[in-house]
């Protein structure tokens, strides 16, 4: 088997496992990159496209949810309210991942970043968590669209490599008031539309230069990373119905501090 495919199949796990964890799966997919060596497709189109498969993955988990928003959306009041609280909250990340994508792919990602966000988000995740939050909110259907604008401007913070978009999301819903796991499953949803923009940017935007190759680890890696996340994300949901995201928030302080002291081990 080619080793370029051996290593799209990794990072198609690394990706399902990580994708809705707070612990970043964009910077785990850097670290991954710069360890392996990995020479995929153009770009961030890899890295993206399989964050997809993952994103697809909560379409399948969720097809009760979604197809009933969807068959009721001409006449329901609380279909169109939900569906026009995602599209407030992706708005956000839309308007500023235009403003500066490239700035962000061509200075932001790289190891030194994701080693210090994976460190400063495990200390606030901590600090959260420690606050002992009251929520007021306990479903999705009950997020206002100010409070959806607000967790949409949490995303936005996951613009930057190592921070994690669940993790923003989520923690950002539970300190506006959003009960936990009804927190996590509107981060869920919200991935929806963001993923898809963010990877049909990617792809028309490099389109000019994938090849069939590229466009054949771009297929494994999306399969493998949706298998994963399938199994995940239902281990996720059933952990964090009884615990807090404290575990996470250590290991990636652990994860963080490691890769730094190997950057200044090998002298990068």
């Amino acid at each position: 088997m080619d080793i370029m495919v051996i290593y799209a199949i990794i990072m198609g796990i690394v990706e399902g496992i990580t994708e809705f964890l707070p612990v970043s799966s964009t910077g785990h997919l850097i670290m991954m990159d710069k360890f392996l060596n990995f020479q995929g497709p153009p770009g961030k189109v890899f890295e993206i496209t399989i964050q997809l498969g993952s994103i697809l993955s909560i379409c399948w988990l969720f097809r009760a949810k979604l197809w009933d928003v969807a068959k009721n959306l001409p006449r329901e009041r609380k279909a169109q309210g939900f569906t026009i609280n995602l599209l407030i909250a992706f708005l956000p990340a839309a308007v500023l991942g235009l403003l500066f994508h490239h700035f962000i792919t061509e200075h932001l990602f790289n190891v030194r970043v994701v080693a210090s966000t994976m460190v400063i988000g495990g200390i606030l995740i901590i600090l959260i968590e420690k606050s002992k939050l009251v929520p007021r909110i306990a479903s999705v259907d009950n997020i206002s669209p100010k409070l959806a604008f607000l967790i949409g401007c949490c995303q936005t913070l996951a613009m930057v490599p190592g921070v994690s978009r669940s993790g923003a999301t989520i923690m950002g819903a539970l300190l506006l008031g959003v009960e936990r796991k009804a927190a996590a499953e509107f981060s869920f949803f919200l991935a929806i539309p963001t993923m898809f923009a963010a990877t049909l940017f990617d792809i028309f935007k490099n389109r000019a230069e994938l090849t069939a190759d590229g466009l054949t680890l771009l297929a494994i890696g999306f399969g493998v990373a949706f298998i994963t996340a399938l199994v995940f994300v239902r281990w996720f949901i059933a952990f964090i119905s009884k615990h807090n995201f404290i575990p996470f928030a250590w290991y990636r302080i652990v994860v963080g501090t490691l890769a730094w002291v190997t950057l200044v081990a090998c002298g990068v």
